[in-house]
């Protein structure tokens, strides 16, 4: 029996483990606190649910076009046009089963064998396991926490090769809420122009962004860097909608009609229900996309400030989406119990076995002496699990 050596060589994604861990644990009687998972705690806003349950009495649960509903994808236009000044046409547009299939389609549609795409890190986990699949090879260019955790355009400039084809711009960035300046994007944007390097614009937090900021699309810059910019969004972060599973491309004609061909041979369409809830969400009111904002910033400032006051460890105040990038540098080499902190992965290790708290490691986002905390949960389990961190550190030796 052969399996698959591209398959085969596929790790699991890092943070869906430790989620998993972590619910297994609570389902058992286990009193967990889960920084894993980067989902919404809020319910789909009403209207939304509503939207879908119409659309079901009105039976409309057959297939739709492979690549979205009309109606979607003008709402989607809408969209963009209100919130980012970008103009597009729903030849433009592609609906896929989330962003992370999106992205997939995007990667697919760009990529031959043995092309490179630069991708800043920490980055998320995903990206450079996309690559490989799409048979590219990631380049990290990493940045440290005193640069902001941003890779400079001279980083990025020095990892161009010529087989460069792209550059994933998360923005904000997950794992560590950094937001790309305007300057910087438009330096970025500038050198792909320059070398004829795609930017694959990962905005799916754009609407996660704080203390007044406003988060900035690359692809307003100019129509030359339209062109060669694909955005990737969704409803999931924002409508706190993870498991309506609706993603969403904008780009060129030419290369949204080469994922649509793709996608319509790989997974046909979008689920039709959840297509009518996320007209709802695009067209309907946003007052609950600002209450969820208000929430996150909230627990940000709290999660940041008190873990700032804990002997050991640090973070620096992320600009966005809902991720804290804890450094566990002065843990390290440490014990609890004779066991050792080697490292992001040996921390995260005995703090889910000794006080029952599941973080992520950093490691997996390119940092191994950082671990992430998503304060997309309660400011109950917030200070829970904070109160069990110091505990943690002070029973360190």
């Amino acid at each position: 029996m052969y399996l698959s050596e591209k398959f085969s060589s596929v790790a699991p994604s890092a943070t869906l483990t430790i989620d998993s861990k972590a619910k297994a644990l609570k389902a058992s009687g286990v009193d967990v606190v889960g920084f894993g998972a980067g989902e919404p705690d809020f319910p789909t806003p009403n209207h939304i649910k509503n939207a879908a349950i119409e659309a079901i009495n009105n039976n409309f649960t057959k297939y739709t076009p492979a690549s979205g509903t009309l109606d979607l994808k003008k709402a989607v236009c809408e969209k963009f046009q209100k919130f980012n000044n970008l103009s597009y046409k729903p030849e433009n547009i592609v609906i896929s089963n989330g962003a992370k299939h999106s992205l997939n389609n995007v990667l697919g549609a760009v990529l031959n064998k043995g092309d490179e795409v630069i991708i800043p890190a920490p980055c998320w986990v995903s990206y450079p396991e996309m690559v490989r699949l799409a048979d590219g090879v990631p380049v990290l260019v990493t940045a440290t926490e005193e640069e902001g955790f941003l890779p400079s355009v001279e980083k990025i400039e020095a990892a161009v090769t010529d087989k460069t084809r792209a550059i994933i711009i998360n923005n904000p960035s997950n794992p560590t809420g950094m937001c790309f300046p305007e300057e910087m994007l438009r330096a970025i944007a500038a050198l792909c122009v320059e070398k004829g390097i795609y930017i694959i614009a990962d905005e799916i937090y754009e609407s996660l962004v704080y203390d007044g900021k406003k988060n900035f699309s690359v692809a307003t810059i100019s129509d030359e860097v339209k062109d060669i910019t694909i955005v990737v969004n969704g409803v999931s972060k924002t409508y706190s909608m993870t498991g309506w599973r609706i993603g969403y491309t904008a780009s060129n004609a030419k290369l949204a009609k080469v994922m649509s061909n793709v996608q319509s041979h790989m997974t046909s369409n979008p689920n039709s229900i959840a297509q009518c809830a996320a007209v709802a969400a695009l067209t309907g009111s946003q007052e609950s996309v600002e209450e969820m904002r208000k929430a996150f910033e909230e627990r940000r400032n709290y999660m940041v400030e008190r873990m700032n006051k804990i002997d050991g460890v640090s973070c620096i105040k992320p600009d966005g989406a809902f991720y804290v990038m804890m450094n566990l540098s002065g843990l390290i080499g440490k014990k609890i119990d004779g066991v050792e902190i080697t490292g992001s992965d040996s921390f995260a290790e005995y703090f889910l076995e000794v006080s029952k708290v599941a973080v992520v490691p950093g490691k997996s986002f390119g940092s191994d002496i950082h671990t992430r905390w998503s304060y997309a949960t309660s400011m109950e389990n917030i200070t829970k699990g904070l109160d069990r961190l110091e505990d943690f550190v002070s029973q360190l030796k």
